[in-house]
């Protein structure tokens, strides 16, 4: 297979602005380089490989009650986190984009529900939504901050000891401290509970991969922005674009997994980007 020609890469903003204001219609996936200036840690560093272990496995975390507890018992720790966080540049941004008419859809990799909360209506959340629980036996559906209620009644006097953030509301924790922790179970059969996202091991629902792919199909050009796209469901867009001649540009710190398919790659600040793209769109 021959190899393609890198794209063209830059820090200056200037010609992500000036092609973006000449696309009416633009698909955009977002990753968690547009939540880190929110207080959010990414997974990947600038080459894009693992900082850190990578997430656990749905067959991890339904084969192993250690998995589940200790999994609930870092969750517990780091929910408060992404409940506390707020949309920053890079969201506000795009959501002023779409009002203006430029966003024909947005795809996110993250599960912070951030694009609504700063405006985005039509934002399709690839990968689920933390602040939802499903439970695994009846499906019934739970909001995330009435379960973080009923854990903190159930583990009393509980204490992590050592703690260090990590990424979609995961905390590093004292080992013998999670193995102290009582993790939820569903009120109404007592099966496990799970956030309403996609593990690893899943694949993404049917129904919301569809409307994202025709959503990239009604676009005129497709904008990567704060991914490394190292995850294939958030790729194979990038994939797909390329595939159906529409131009790809990316804006993301560091190497991505389909720089040598974009048109153009900004290194920059995404949230400082997309302000510029904005400013520039309503001159």
């Amino acid at each position: 297979m021959d190899t393609l020609p890198s794209p063209p890469t830059t820090s200056t903003i200037a010609p992500l602005a000036e092609w973006a204001a000449h696309h009416q219609r633009l698909f955009v996936l977002t990753g968690a380089g547009c939540s880190t200036s929110s207080g959010i840690p990414d997974y990947r560093d600038a080459e894009g490989t693992w900082k850190r272990p990578p997430p656990v496995t749905i067959q991890a975390f339904t084969g192993s009650t250690t998995v589940y507890q200790r999994y609930w018992a870092r969750s517990f720790v780091g929910w408060p986190r992404i409940a506390a966080a707020q949309p920053n540049a890079a969201h506000r941004a795009l959501a002023a984009l779409e009002d203006a008419g430029r966003v024909s859809a947005l795809v996110t990799q993250n599960v912070d529900g951030l694009h609504q909360r700063a405006g985005s209506r039509n934002a399709i959340d690839l990968h689920g939504r933390l602040d939802q629980v499903v439970c695994l036996g009846c499906k019934a559906l739970r909001p995330r901050l009435e379960l973080q209620h009923a854990m903190t009644q159930r583990n009393g006097d509980w204490t992590p000891f050592r703690v260090a953030q990590a990424p979609d509301g995961d905390a590093d924790i004292d080992d013998d401290a999670a193995a102290n922790f009582h993790p939820p179970t569903c009120t109404a059969c007592d099966a496990m509970l799970k956030p309403d996202v996609v593990f690893f091991g899943e694949n993404v629902p049917r129904a919301r991969y569809d409307r994202a792919v025709a959503a990239l199909h009604a676009a005129d050009a497709m904008l990567v922005a704060g991914s490394s796209l190292m995850v294939y469901s958030g790729f194979r867009f990038a994939r797909m674009a390329k595939d159906a001649g529409l131009p790809l540009v990316i804006v993301n710190r560091g190497r991505t997994r389909a720089d040598d398919i974009a048109d153009l790659k900004v290194d920059a600040d995404v949230g400082i980007a997309l302000q510029r793209v904005m400013d520039h769109c309503d001159a």
